[in-house]
């Protein structure tokens, strides 16, 4: 069985630490193949969105919403074509997610529900302390083969 595996370095904004109001987790139109692992969205439509159901670690289900925001499309004043991952801030707050943390989201063909999860990034800092030269930390999405 072939698993499909994206992982996203979290930044201030996706864990709720800043205080602001950030409409989730951004995924780059660019991401083609992360894109294409989520529900196909419809560009015609103002705002289109599908509810995406995941499984955590311990078993527990979540519901969070995968919506291209794309009033730039329909609106003459519009300003935003992207996609996002909503609802996704008390998950990440029950998970202790902090800044520097991983999102991990995965699902192979024949799963109707994706698996999600959050690894801590202490061990990888305690790995950049010992280890020299210093290391190139990657941001933003990344796919897992």
């Amino acid at each position: 069985m072939t698993r499909t595996v994206f992982q996203k370095t979290l930044s201030a904004n996706d864990v709720g630490a800043t205080g602001g109001h950030q409409g989730g987790v951004l995924i780059p139109k660019s991401e083609h193949d992360l894109l294409a692992m989520l529900p196909t969205l419809n560009p015609d439509v103002k705002n289109p969105d599908a509810w995406i159901n995941c499984i955590d670690d311990l078993g527990a289900v979540h519901e969070f919403r995968f919506v291209y925001y794309n009033n730039k499309l329909h609106d003459q004043s519009g300003t935003r074509n992207e996609y996002r991952i909503t609802w996704m801030t008390s998950w990440f707050r029950s998970q202790h997610a902090n800044e520097g943390d991983v999102f991990e989201i995965s699902k192979s063909q024949k799963d109707s529900f994706y698996r999600i999860r959050v690894i801590c990034s202490v061990e990888e800092t305690i790995i950049e302390h010992i280890s020299e030269p210093a290391r190139i930390k990657l941001r933003g999405w990344r796919r897992i083969h």
